[in-house]
C-alpha cells in the first residue's frame, strides 16, 4: 500500500519569511562595509596612479603622437615665466623635432636642438660670423654663454641654471622658444605673427596651429595630471 503521508518541509514559511526579513540588514550593512572599504583604497595613491594614467591615456589617443608627460611641467613652466601658452610650446615641439625623437636634433640647414633654433638666431644676429640663413661660425663656448648671448642679442636661456644657455638642453631649449614667442608676439596676442617669425613659412604656422588648438582643448585635464606626478 502506497504511503501517501506528505514530508514536513525542513523550513517552515514563516521561518523562511523571518530569515529574509533577517538578512536585508545584514545584506546592507555588509555591501555598506565594502563600499567603505573600496572608497578607502581608491584614495591610496596606486590606485590614484592608474585613474591618472587611464585619464591620460585616453585624452593622447586624440593625438598622432603623444606628448611626453615629463615636458608638461617644463612648458608650464616656461608658460608662467614668458606669458606663452604651455600648448603652443608643445605644439613648436611636435613639429620641430616631434616631441624630441627625431633620429638627430641638427637639421640639414644647421638648426639644432629640441626646438630647432638657428645658432646666430639662439646667440644673435649680431655675431660677426651671422648671415645668410644664420648657421654662422659659432664655438659652443660663446653658442652657451648666457653673457655673449646678451651680448650678441640672442634668445637662449639658461633655465636650470648651470650657467649654459643648450639648445641641446630640454629646459633650456623650452624657455628659449618662450622667450622668442613672447617677444615675437604672443606677448601682444599676435600668435600668428610669432609662429610665423620662428619659422618663415605659411604652411608652418597652420601646422603649428593645428596641434596647438587640439592640445588646447585638453589644457587644463593634462596640465592636473602632469603636475601631479
Amino acid at each position: 500500500m502506497a504511503n501517501n503521508k506528505k514530508k514536513k518541509p525542513l523550513i517552515s514559511p514563516s521561518m523562511k519569511l523571518f530569515l529574509i526579513v533577517l538578512l536585508i540588514p545584514v545584506s546592507i550593512t555588509v555591501y555598506f562595509l565594502a563600499y567603505l572599504a573600496w572608497d578607502d583604497l581608491r584614495k591610496l595613491s596606486i590606485f590614484e596612479g592608474f585613474g591618472e594614467r587611464s585619464v591620460y591615456e585616453q585624452i593622447q589617443e586624440n593625438f598622432d603622437l603623444a606628448i611626453p608627460l615629463e615636458y608638461i611641467p617644463i612648458y608650464v613652466a616656461a608658460e608662467e615665466k614668458y606669458q606663452v601658452p604651455w600648448t603652443l610650446l608643445a605644439a613648436h615641439h611636435r613639429i620641430e623635432t616631434r616631441f624630441s625623437t627625431t633620429r638627430t636634433l641638427i637639421s640639414p640647414v644647421g638648426a639644432e636642438g629640441h626646438m630647432q633654433f638657428m645658432p646666430c638666431t639662439f646667440v644673435g644676429w649680431k655675431h660677426p660670423s651671422c648671415k645668410g640663413l644664420g648657421e654662422g661660425e659659432i664655438a659652443d663656448g660663446e653658442k652657451m654663454n648666457p653673457a655673449m648671448i646678451k651680448k650678441y642679442g640672442g634668445y637662449g636661456i639658461d633655465a636650470n641654471g648651470d650657467g649654459k644657455a643648450d639648445p641641446f638642453n630640454i629646459e633650456d631649449a623650452v624657455y628659449s622658444a618662450a622667450n622668442f614667442l613672447s617677444k615675437a608676439g604672443v606677448a601682444k596676442g599676435e600668435l600668428k605673427k610669432a609662429i610665423f617669425q620662428y619659422n618663415h613659412s605659411d604652411e608652418y604656422v597652420e601646422d603649428v596651429l593645428h596641434y596647438y588648438k587640439m592640445y588646447r582643448d585638453y589644457d587644463n585635464q593634462l596640465k592636473q595630471i602632469a603636475l601631479e606626478q
